[in-house]
């Protein structure tokens, strides 16, 4: 291993964390330790042109950490990784790939006086009765909608309960799109699905609403760009002093029918939307609204840039999928 100091990071091939990793890399960081699962050919591409100093299997990391064999030069553990299916239904799973992971690892950073960074979810804040601020106070009075987003609160309540939010920063990522999704399957965006769509039929669907208060496709979400989410990731990492869990998205809801629009708008073509019936398995855990409140972000006096949507589409479409759907 590398005298210099070193960068873990879990998750590194994949949809943000490899994003991150480019990051890094732009800025001169190349000591990055990969944490994942080769389990996906499409994800391992993510690691294409990137630069890092090796790659550990997520279930072997996990042991050098349980049995104190991590390397004495860690500087920060970005702990990206986790299985984001919002559809699992694995208890058990979740539990140890997502919440147990994340004590074991955050609780050698504390001890080890390392930086922590880790991903959390907006999934935590469930049907957003309770609204979507990310203040502790809040937070023990979420009720996410599905074991995804359990896994993710559990973890966050663990923090709460043993005080630790104040040595550790986490991010809330609302609805993230961008390149190096493309492996994620039914997680993938809609940007991606929708491109496709378009390519194959010449039109999109989206979902019905069954809420009167929303009609079909007007239901909204915080739609943010991955570029905007690394370039706030880094600069926390250059302003450690600032700890705590944060919202990460834009603030600003905008609806399906918003986005639809903008991918036909980037592509030059007419907008051409089809509703589809939503399936029974999805209905009651249906979030109709999300919106980042940014009040704690924007109070740490971090910068943080917000692409608007129609940009941030515009970029997507024309400079990567247009590219990499081509290849794939």
């Amino acid at each position: 291993m590398s005298k210099d100091d070193l960068i873990v990071l879990t998750g590194g091939a994949g949809f943000i964390g490899s994003c991150f990793l480019w990051k890094l890399n732009q800025q001169g960081e190349q000591e990055v330790l990969v944490v994942d699962q080769n389990d996906s050919e499409l994800k391992m591409k993510n690691l294409n042109n990137k630069k890092f100093v090796d790659f550990v299997d997520t279930d072997a990391f996990l042991e050098d950490v349980a049995e104190d064999r991590l390397p004495k030069n860690v500087k920060a553990i970005w702990h990206i990784g986790a299985c984001s299916s919002t559809t699992e239904t694995n208890v058990a799973f979740l539990e140890k790939n997502n919440t147990e992971y994340s004590k074991t690892l955050c609780q050698w950073a504390i001890n080890n006086g390392v930086p922590f960074y880790y991903a959390s979810s907006a999934a935590t804040y469930g049907d957003g009765s309770k609204g979507y601020s990310d203040e502790d106070s809040q937070t023990v009075k979420l009720k996410p909608l599905n074991l995804y987003g359990k896994s993710k609160h559990d973890f966050d309540l663990w923090l709460l309960e043993n005080n630790l939010t104040s040595k550790v920063v986490g991010f809330k990522y609302f609805n993230v799109f961008g390149p190096n999704e493309y492996h994620k399957g039914d997680m993938r965006s809609l940007v991606v699905k929708a491109y496709q769509q378009i390519k194959r039929d010449g039109k999109i669907r989206l979902f019905k609403s069954y809420k009167p208060e929303y009609k079909d496709g007007e239901q909204q979400r915080d739609f943010v760009y991955v570029k905007d989410c690394i370039e706030l990731m880094f600069n926390f990492s250059q302003n450690q002093s600032i700890k705590g869990i944060f919202n990460l998205g834009t603030g600003q809801s905008r609806t399906w029918i918003d986005l639809a629009k903008a991918i036909f708008s980037a592509l030059g073509l007419p907008a051409n939307i089809e509703f589809i019936e939503m399936p029974e398995s999805i209905k009651d855990k249906y979030q109709y609204f999300t919106e980042a409140d940014l009040d704690k972000l924007k109070s740490t006096g971090i910068n943080y840039k917000i692409t608007c949507l129609e940009d941030a589409v515009a970029d997507y479409v024309k400079n990567y999928l247009e590219k990499d759907l081509a290849i794939l």
